[in-house]
Order: C-alpha cells, then structure tokens, then sequence
C-alpha cells in the first residue's frame, strides 16, 4: 500500500512536470518571457517563504557559492531557456528532449564529480542523443510552436543541461541543507537575478490584456513547478529505490504531448512517435533492469 501511494505520488509529479510545459507555451503566448519568470520566482518565493525563517545550519562560503550556482543554473537560466525554447518549438518536441534530463545527469557526473558510467547507463544517454538527433533532423517536425524549431530545441537542450548542472550541485548540498530549504533559497537567488530584466519588461507591459483564467494559470504554473511537483516527488522517493523512481520520469513527454495536441492543437509527425520511443527505451535501460533485479532478490 505504501509502495501505491508513492507511485502515485511520483507519477502525479512527472504530469505535473509535463503538463507544465505545455501550459508554459500557452502563457508566453500571451505574456513576455521576461515578465512571466519574474511573476514565476515572485510567486514561488511568497509561497516558501517560511523556509527562510526555519532554525538551519550555518553554511560556509563555498556552500553559499553552490547555492548561487544552483540558482544560476537551475532556476533563473533554466526558466528562460525553456520559455524561449517552447516559443520557438512544439510543446511535444519540448517535453521529449526534456526527458532527457537523466542522461545530462549522468554525464555531468560523470564530468564533475568523476562518478563511474554503468554500461546501461551509457546506452541509455546514446538512446537519449538519438532521440534529439532524430527531432532535430527530422523536417516533419514542422512549426507548430514557431518559425524556428530547431532554435527552440536547442534553448530545450540548453535547459536540460542548466537542470542537470541543478541537481549535480544539489549533491553538494544535501548533506547540509534539506532539499525544500535548497529549493527556497534557490528560486530566492533566481528572484534577484530576473528582478532587473523582469521589471523592465514589466514596465512596457500591458497587463490588462492577461484574462482572470490566464492569471489563474500563472500562479497554477509557478506552484506546480516550484512547490506541489516538488514534494510530491520528494515524497514518493522516500519509499521507492532511485532507479524504480526515474521509471516515472517517462511520463514527463506523454503529459507534454497530451496537452500540447489536446490544448495546443499540435499535431504529432513520425520523429516525434520516433524520438519518444527512443528516449523512454534509454529511460527503461537505465532503470528496469537494476529494479527487476531487486525484486527477484526479495
């Protein structure tokens, strides 16, 4: 029963992660990319603000420069890489390459902190690299999401690389900081730095062309991206082994693409049904085995 529930949890996690993608390219349709992530970080900083008066341990200086590197990397460059690129690119095209994100994990361990390659692990990053090889060579993958959407994938690859570098970091941390605090410091650091570029967006902005139901779809946007798919994530790995949990993460593309033919009226080309089946086979290598594993030796 416990298992169930974690499941769930994880699996709501990774739609909300997906969906968000697609709800993402609905809002910048409507509202810059400058404005939208400065009400993003405003929202998510409101919403976790008991976070900064909670009792915590004193961090040294190289810790406070992590931090600053997650916030970089992971909040403020990844909500402006993935803005930009589901302007230029299909929401589906945008939740595949993102997908990918276990595999820019796994390489960028591998360069950063020297952790050793298993051989799925490798297979699954080449199943990730065919994947966008196919999506960006493919010319079905016509503009649906814009005039230029090999542009927009590419700002894609850029913030899976930007979340990859987050969560490389995060292990740096985690012995420290709990990871709700790392989060609230994060989106804080991610606030301050969108401040200058957001408010000078803002100030030419005409907010009175935002209706109530896309205002209601911001802060829905900023609290799923920043607080509910957080916990219910972080709640569902507490019983559930890593690699039984990146299984989930295959639901990231299918919600994307759900709501990007459904609600965005996408349409889906072969490279799509091609590099998603690419990308969830890697996704596959890297954990079933391991966990099929595990369960036989129960």
């Amino acid at each position: 029963m416990r298992h169930t529930k974690s499941y769930a949890y994880l699996a709501l996690a990774m739609m909300l992660v997906g969906a968000n993608i697609g709800f993402g390219k609905a809002i910048i349709a409507v509202m810059p990319v400058l404005v939208f992530g400065l009400l993003r970080f405003v929202i998510a900083v409101v919403v976790m603000a008991p976070q900064f008066f909670k009792a915590a341990p004193r961090l040294e200086r190289h810790e406070w420069l992590t931090l600053f590197g997650q916030a970089f990397f992971g909040t403020f460059l990844f909500t402006l890489c993935m803005l930009y690129g589901v302007q230029h690119t299909t929401a589906t095209a945008a939740g595949v390459i993102t997908s990918t994100l276990p595999a820019a994990v796994a390489i960028l361990s591998r360069l950063i902190l020297k952790e050793r390659l298993q051989p799925r692990t490798l297979a699954s990053i080449l199943l990730a690299i065919a994947g966008i090889a196919v999506l960006n060579l493919s010319k079905s993958d016509s503009g649906d999401g814009g005039q230029t959407p090999l542009i927009g994938n590419l700002f894609v690859m850029a913030a899976v690389l930007c979340e990859a570098t987050y969560v490389v970091l995060s292990k740096r941390l985690t012995q420290t900081l709990s990871p709700m605090r790392i989060t609230a410091y994060s989106h804080l650091f991610g606030l301050l730095l969108m401040l200058p570029f957001g408010l000078t967006a803002a100030l030419s902005y005409d907010f009175s062309q935002v209706t109530p139901g896309m205002w209601l779809l911001v802060f829905w946007y900023a609290l799923a991206a920043s607080v509910i798919a957080f916990w219910l994530w972080l709640t569902g790995t507490k019983h559930v082994q890593a690699n039984v949990a990146g299984i989930f993460t295959a639901l990231m593309p299918l919600a994307a693409a759900f709501i990007g033919v459904v609600f965005l009226h996408e349409s889906l080309s072969w490279a799509h049904f091609v590099a998603l089946a690419l990308v969830l086979t890697g996704i596959a290598v890297a954990s079933w085995p391991q966990s099929m594993k595990t369960v036989q030796e129960v």
